[in-house]
Order: C-alpha cells, then structure tokens, then sequence
C-alpha cells in the first residue's frame, strides 16, 4: 500500500432514497459528490472498499496544465483554480501547492516539442516558462549536470494524494452527503426505461441519477449494463524513499525519471508512461481499439502477467445483483510492484540527483491506471442507460484534474451550464474509428 491513506468515517446509515448517488469515491467520485452537495442535492457516495484507496492515492500527486492534450488544457486550467477555491470554502487540506513543476532535457527534439506545445499554450492564458541551458542548468543544479533546455511551469504543483479524496469526502459530508465504504454498488434498476435505483451489497438506492466513477472498475460494470466501454490498465509501479535532508526540486521530470516530494518530506518516484498491461479478457476484448496506443508507447508498456487476472477487476463475465461481486472479493486493488521496473525506476532517480544515494526505500506499490484508446476520459451520459454518467478513463491524469472533473460531471448532472465544454469527453466517440488521435503525455 502507498503511504498512510487518511482515515474517513462512513455515514451510519444507507438512505433509502438520493438525488444522486456517486458511484466509486476516488478524486473523480468524491469531487463530484462534493460539487452536487454544494447545489443542494442530497447525495450518496458509494465505495466498494475505502475512500481514495485505490489510484487516487497512488499516483504522483502532480496538478498541471504543462503538456496536457488541447482537448484537457481547459480542464485542468479550471482544476488548478478549484484546488485552491476547495481549500478556502471547505477548510479541508488536501496538501494542494502550487510549487511549480520542473522539466529538463537533454533532447532537442523533446525541447522542441515543448516549445511548440508553449506557442499553444500562451493562446489560452497558460503561463509557462522556456529555459535556456544554461537557465536549466541552474533550476536542475541538485542533478550536478548541464542540460540543453527545459520548462518550468509556475503556477502548477502537488497535492496529496493520501490526503485529497479523504480531505474531499470530509467536505462532503459537511454538506449534508452522505459516504459509505465497504458498501459496493453491483448494478442499477431500471423502470420506464430510466434508471431508477442503485442496487449495493448493504441496499438499494432509489434515485433518477447516478455517476459511475469506477476507475479501473468501470468498463466491467458497463458491460453488466451491455455498455462496451474500451478500456486497458497499464499496472504501473511507483518508490517512496525515506525523507531527504537536503533541498531538492519538489516536483521534477526528466526523460527517465520523475521525482516529487511529498508533504511528509518523502520523495516519490516513478517513470512517466512505463508500466505492464496484464493480459485479461477485458484487454484482448479491446485489444484492436489500442494499436495507436500501443504503437506510441510501445518503448514504456511492456507486457504483465497473472496480476489482472487475480484481482478480476477485467472481467468480462456477468454476475447477479443478489449475490457477492468480484468488486467485494477485491475491495481494493493492490497489485503487487513490478521488480524490474522499481529497480531501474530507483537507478535512474539516483543518476538523476546523486543526493539520493544511500536515501533508505521506504515501500513501493502498484495500481491499476485506467486508460482509453486517445488518452483521453469518457465523461457524459449513456444512451442506453439513461440516467447514468459515465466518469472513467481518465488515462493517469484524473487527480490533477479532479476537481474540474467533478465539476463538469455535476453539471452535467444537474442540468446548469457546463464549466467547460463537455463535447471532447463524450463516450459516443468510442464507436467511432480507433484511429483518432491519441493524447500527447
């Protein structure tokens, strides 16, 4: 497991009716439970095991508009401002800094990459900031290196990730809502051809509405409903080290290696992209709709093993609303690390800033990434089940954009008009051709 989850409290008892019921209380669930809540709406988020205990607490923590895909720069603009409004209406902490983050590189063409995506950027109001190599070299000195260029990106940072849906669930149910873990939703009841409830383990849920945030669940869920919802996890593996006595970047990325201090003065690492795709039959399911993916990143997906198959998040079998779920043989999913991939993770941190040598491995962990053909999550209502948004595929990027997410999602939600354009998100795309274009990170 990642660092110590912060505790959150279940609501006593299940209610018998809401107006809408969140479906999987990661970020993405848990912000838009709490943006409903704030309307008005009496709202239950439902867990199958513990608040934010799955990706949300398992990824880097970084909060950023630099480099993101045209079709999310929107997005996580808005995300950036809503981390910061969150903390002041809520009083909750998420560990939300805007610390800046810090890019180098020794490759031009990747330099060159960045600037191009700086000419894009600064036509949408996004501050970031090109460095000479002489710039970068100073910003990155704790690596002992030169470097030909990079970015730095002032007004993005971190928040942490042990802390924010927890922080976010608190909120909630300040508001009124209420949070049940330990309680999976197995399926939904129909009646007029309108959703109308939402079947779990402890009790049915009347209500017109509900949001699947399911994460790496959600494409299993989907097909109970006969939804076919393209989605591969990549298991991607991450080293917490010890905390680090000297001063180094809070947030810094290179071609090899990404490095991120957390609040509690541990760093953690990782390799942005690598991980194993498990063969599941969820995966060979898909498979065709991911050749661009695949095609693109094929130097950082390698292939996995049994893990997908254990934990059954993949499934493709059917199962009844009566009786226990995979979702409650696998409360959380906790993959084991990837060996190879923490070893050469850990050695490429070390070449990188030669103040972590002899800096003690304090754990390592694994977790299931939720991607879509593009990169890109399918957020918006299914046609077949009406009643039901869909919030899932959020492709490693949905802690950083969670609160714009959860935003846009109780807009939809609601019927007020949307806070950004929800056209690029909407899940129809999918049965379009596999060949559109596959986000750029």
């Amino acid at each position: 497991m990642p660092a110590p989850l912060f505790p959150v409290e279940s609501s006593p008892d299940l209610p018998t009716h809401a107006d809408v019921v969140v479906i999987g209380a990661g970020i993405i669930g848990a912000f838009t439970a709490y943006f409903l809540a704030k309307r008005g709406m009496k709202v239950a988020l439902v867990e199958k095991g513990r608040v934010g205990a799955e990706q949300s607490s398992r990824n880097w923590g970084w909060c950023r508009q630099q480099n993101r895909d045209a079709r999310e720069l929107p997005m996580s603009t808005r995300s950036l401002e809503l981390w910061d409004q969150f903390a002041a209406d809520s009083g909750e902490d998420t560990g939300f800094k805007r610390c800046g983050l810090l890019y180098l590189s020794n490759d031009e063409a990747q330099i060159a990459g960045w600037a191009k995506w700086r000419e894009f950027a600064t036509t949408v109001g996004v501050t970031t900031h090109m460095l000479s190599g002489r710039e970068a070299s100073e910003r990155g000195q704790a690596t002992g290196r030169a470097w030909k260029g990079g970015v730095f990106s002032p007004s993005d940072g971190t928040a942490d990730p042990a802390k924010a849906a927890p922080a976010v669930a608190a909120a909630l149910m300040k508001l009124g809502g209420t949070v049940h873990q330990n309680c999976a939703a197995r399926g939904i009841e129909m009646q007029g051809g309108r959703l109308c409830g939402v079947v779990t383990e402890a009790g049915t849920i009347k209500t017109r509405s509900a949001v699947l945030a399911g994460g790496a669940w959600a494409s299993s869920f989907c097909n109970q409903l006969g939804v076919q919802f393209p989605v591969a996890t990549i298991r991607q593996s991450i080293v917490r080290l010890a905390p680090v006595d000297q001063s180094l970047p809070a947030a810094l990325t290179s071609p090899r290696v990404a490095v991120t201090r957390r609040p509690d003065g541990h760093y953690v690492l990782a390799i942005s992209g690598r991980g194993r795709a498990d063969p599941t039959a969820q995966l060979v399911r898909f498979a065709p709709q991911f050749i661009p993916m695949f095609a693109k990143r094929w130097r950082n997906v390698f292939p996995g093993g049994l893990e997908g198959i254990r934990w059954g998040h993949e499934t493709r079998a059917r199962w009844k609303l009566d009786a226990p779920t995979p979702m409650e043989r696998a409360r959380i999913l906790d993959p084991k690390p990837d060996p190879a991939g923490v070893r050469e993770t850990h050695r490429r941190a070390v070449d990188l800033l030669p103040a972590l040598r002899g800096v003690r491995i304090a754990n390592t962990w694994a977790g299931y990434i939720d991607s879509t053909p593009d990169g890109v999550p399918g957020i918006g209502e299914l046609p077949q089940v009406p009643g039901l948004i869909l919030a899932a595929g959020f492709s490693g990027h949905g802690f950083g954009i969670g609160p714009g997410a959860g935003h846009l999602i109780a807009d939809l939600v609601s019927g007020a008009k949307p806070i950004l354009d929800p056209a690029p998100f909407d899940p129809a795309r999918f049965k379009k051709s596999m060949w559109g274009k596959v986000a750029d990170f």
